[in-house]
C-alpha cells in the first residue's frame, strides 16, 4: 500500500465538543474516533473515514492547562497546529535530521493518537510549521 505524504492535519481547539459539532457539519460526518492521549494531555477527535493511515483531520483539545496545546491556544488561539507526514522508519529519520542539525522537539518517538509512533520537529526549521513525523504502519510504504 502506498501512503499519502500527508498523514493528517492537527487543529488545536479550546472546546472539543463545540469543534466536533462544527467539523461534523463541515465534513458531513461525525468523528470516527474520540480518544484521550494521556501522555500528551490531550483529547483528540479523528475524522478519518475508512483510512486512518492518511488524509484525515485531527482536532486536539488540552485536558489540562499545562501542556503544549494549552500553551499554543494561549499564544495563538485556535487553528492549524501541525502537519503530520509519513516516514518509513521514524528512528532513522530522527537520526538523519539530528545529524543535519535540525531542532527536534522529540529525539525519540512516542505513541500518539490511534497508537501511531510519532515525533515532532521544531517549527523553526520548517518555516514556522510544526511538523509531526508518523511512522507508516507495518507493510505500508
Amino acid at each position: 500500500m502506498t501512503l499519502p505524504l500527508v498523514a493528517h492535519v492537527g487543529i488545536a481547539v479550546a472546546d472539543l465538543e463545540a469543534a466536533i459539532e462544527k467539523y461534523s457539519a463541515l465534513l458531513g460526518r461525525r468523528p470516527d474516533r474520540v480518544e484521550d492521549v494521556p501522555e500528551m494531555s490531550v483529547r483528540v477527535a479523528v475524522f478519518a473515514g475508512e483510512n486512518t493511515h492518511g488524509g484525515y483531520v485531527e482536532l486536539l483539545a488540552p485536558t489540562n492547562h499545562d501542556n503544549s496545546i494549552a500553551r499554543f491556544l494561549e499564544r495563538r488561539g485556535e487553528g492549524l497546529h501541525h502537519v503530520c507526514v509519513h516516514v518509513t522508519d521514524i528512528e532513522k529519520k530522527l537520526a538523519e535530521l539530528k545529524a543535519l542539525g535540525y531542532r527536534l522537539i522529540d529525539e525519540t518517538p512516542r505513541i500518539g493518537a490511534l497508537g501511531h509512533k510519532i515525533a515532532f520537529v521544531h517549527p523553526s526549521v520548517s518555516h514556522g510549521v510544526l511538523i509531526e513525523l508518523e511512522e507508516s504502519p507495518t507493510g505500508a510504504e
